[in-house]
């Protein structure tokens, strides 16, 4: 769906059918900054084709490496990643380019990276990032739009995050696998994409230990070697299509799902009156028997309720008749997508950190516009609930993230159209 403008979407459809989920993309995009510290050959199998995949791509090419695609295996040939230099062009559009700042220190002795972007949904500081390069023996220098970083001889340290940080936890373990000595990562993160960064790294020859705790342990080893790992299903993807299932009150069956990551919002999935089953490797979700509302849940971080489903679920609960409520609790300015449900029709009162729902009231179709990734796939989801025609714009957000979400839902009965 790359390079789409507007999506059509003729709401009232219940969907059925089975849909296979595309590869993580959390996942995907640290273990790309890990291939550059192996001057080899690495693949990531399962990758998903979506454009931060394709930002990540272009900045490693220009670091020195070569990128090649086999169907849906991703080749890095970081042999001649000699560059220590990433522009604002690409920085600006993904902020997660900072992670690449360690592995270019790592490899290279130095880095200089634009200032990240790429986020609308509140403030995202890369505080954290340099507080762990830092304590891992690195001088950072920050000067206008850039952040220069060099160290002659990462060491060990043990170092304690003020908060959980994916990224930071994630900086970190990109870091030490190649600095001297042990370091001991404190009040780490805990999702699922940096158990796959640790499992990933541990095939290259790193020396990891304590993943998907508090407390992870690093061993510093000489060189690492070639990667290879077939990519995890995206948890939220898997939630959005979970999401469509219940705001079409329909039944679907995932046929690869993200095993035992989607606990807690499963849980709020049932509390709507949605039900499920694993079924030989496949989970079967039925959501004709949704209708509930849901009096409170708030965003955490893992293993809590995952900020990037509180658009999505936002969507099912307009429809559903009721009063409910959401509180985010991880970003400060992500109700976006609430302003554009109102012009569809939903009745959603937003006050601070709060965002209340009345659902049961009619929805109908209009022109929309997406203005962040997980938002603009809410967005996807409340024109499938709605009557008549609604057009998407602002689909280059949704292209971060969702490979083909318009073909999946076709597949699944939904009638869409692209141009």
């Amino acid at each position: 769906m790359n390079g789409l403008k507007h999506i059509y979407i003729e709401g009232g459809k219940q969907l059925f059918g089975t849909v296979s989920i595309q590869g993580s993309k959390n996942a995907v995009l640290p273990m790309m900054a890990a291939s550059f510290l192996h001057k080899g050959i690495s693949v990531l199998k399962g990758c998903p084709k979506i454009a931060d995949v394709f930002c990540m791509e272009e900045i490693l090419r220009e670091l020195g490496a070569k990128t090649w695609w086999e169907g849906h295996d991703l080749y890095l040939d970081c042999s001649t990643g000699e560059g220590t230099e990433i522009s604002t062009v690409y920085t600006g559009k993904m902020r997660s380019s900072v992670i690449l700042l360690g592995a270019m220190i790592a490899r290279n002795g130095k880095g200089k990276i634009g200032y990240p972007g790429g986020c609308v949904i509140g403030q995202r500081p890369i505080d954290f990032h340099l507080y762990v390069l830092r304590c891992l023996g690195v001088d950072i220098r920050e000067e206008g739009e850039f952040v220069e970083a060099s160290c002659e001889k990462l060491q060990g340290s043990e170092i304690f995050f003020p908060a959980r940080s994916v990224g930071a936890t994630e900086q970190g373990i990109l870091t030490a696998v190649l600095a001297k000595g042990i370091t001991v990562l404190k009040n780490c993160a805990r999702e699922p994409e940096i158990i796959w960064l640790c499992r990933y790294l541990r095939k290259m020859g790193a020396k990891i230990s304590g993943e998907g705790n508090p407390c992870i342990v690093v061993e510093g080893v000489e060189s690492l070697g070639r990667g290879e790992i077939q990519v995890p299903p995206d948890r939220i993807v898997a939630g959005t299509y979970i999401c469509a299932a219940a705001i079409t009150r329909g039944r679907i069956e995932i046929e690869n799902p993200p095993e035992n990551e989607l606990g807690a919002f499963l849980e709020v999935y049932g509390k709507m009156g949605g039900q499920y089953k694993q079924n030989s490797g496949k989970l079967i979700i039925d959501g004709r028997t949704v209708g509930k509302s849901v009096p409170f849940t708030e965003t955490e971080v893992y293993p809590g309720f995952p900020t990037d489903l509180q658009s999505p679920l936002m969507a099912v609960l307009t429809t559903v008749p009721g009063k409910s409520c959401i509180r985010e609790k991880i970003f400060e300015d992500r109700y976006k997508a609430a302003v554009q449900m109102k012009r569809m029709g939903a009745h959603i009162t937003v006050k601070g950190r709060d965002a209340f729902i009345e659902g049961g009231f009619p929805l109908r179709g209009c022109t929309v516009k997406a203005e962040e990734l997980r938002g603009g796939a809410a967005l996807i989801l409340e024109a499938l609930a709605c009557e008549g025609i609604s057009c998407i714009e602002g689909c280059s957000f949704i292209e971060r993230g969702y490979e083909h979400i318009c073909e999946d839902l076709k597949a699944l009965g939904g009638i869409l159209t692209e141009d």
